[in-house]
């Protein structure tokens, strides 16, 4: 049901990959609520992906962008701002890569070069995409940008690697920018930190399944779907939050203030 929350707004959308992807059930319900959205993902994960699909859906265009090169972003931002006859609303970041999860690397025995490339693809990226706005003037007025993230990025959890060091800085930018970006033009900038949910790159991660049942248990709610977060997140570009900003905001089921519940002690007791 559409509560037309985004009716007349117009938006960037980061990094919707295929069907399991939060970014694009965030693309679909933003244009249920009224959007209109530009989609954006790098050329090769456009080419793997299935976001034409999804631009079909949407009715959207798809501009390509390598988040780690400053002349494709000028580019997304041009072109997106020459689409809509001006600036957008709302940007969703939804954009992380380790390299050395990929390549089965521990945490105690990471390579660096991977490690860079990391970094750069999952949290400079987001320093990029709101220096080139600035630049553009690309976002209007009480305009809202919001990047996922997860509670690694607080708590020690064995598989996420370095993904945890990648998501506090990604935190931190939030809070940074967001006072830069909040004094220049009353932007918000506010982090998504969502249960762990069954994306591609969620199953990526060596015992991701026995994590989800974990959290599904340790949470007094449940695990936040990503159908969940994607309305959570749509919450979070409408007017009805122009006052929250650098915040890191946890969509998880109660999860990340739960010290243990009685189906964790229940199961440990066997």
């Amino acid at each position: 049901m559409s509560h037309n929350l985004l009716k007349g707004k117009k938006g960037i959308i980061f990094g919707a990959l295929d069907e399991k992807s939060i970014a694009w059930k965030t693309a679909l319900r933003c244009v249920a609520e009224g959007a209109e959205i530009v989609l954006t993902n790098a050329p090769v994960a456009i080419r793997m992906g299935e976001i034409n699909k999804l631009a079909e859906q949407c009715k959207a265009p798809v501009i390509g962008a390598d988040v780690t090169n400053m002349d494709d972003l000028d580019n997304l931002f041009l072109k997106t701002k020459e689409h809509f006859g001006g600036g957008v609303d709302f940007i969703l970041h939804s954009i992380g890569m380790s390299v050395n999860v990929r390549k089965g690397n521990d945490y105690t025995n990471l390579n660096y070069d991977y490690m860079h490339k990391s970094v750069d693809i999952s949290a400079m990226s987001f320093h990029r995409v709101l220096q080139t706005a600035i630049k553009h003037d690309a976002i209007n007025e009480w305009g809202s940008v919001v990047a996922l993230t997860f509670i690694a990025a607080h708590l020690a959890f064995p598989n996420y690697n370095e993904m945890a060091d990648i998501k506090a800085m990604l935190e931190s930018i939030t809070r940074s920018f967001g006072y830069q970006y909040g004094m220049k033009k009353n932007v918000r900038i506010n982090t998504v930190s969502q249960s762990p949910t069954m994306t591609t790159a969620g199953q990526g991660i060596s015992g991701f399944d026995g994590f989800v049942s974990f959290s599904e248990k340790m949470s007094p709610l449940g695990n936040a779907t990503a159908d969940q977060c994607a309305e959570f997140t749509v919450s979070l570009f409408s007017d009805y939050t122009r006052m929250v900003t650098m915040q890191n905001l946890f969509h998880d089921g109660g999860f990340s203030s739960t010290g243990v519940t009685e189906a964790v002690i229940q199961q440990m007791s066997k």
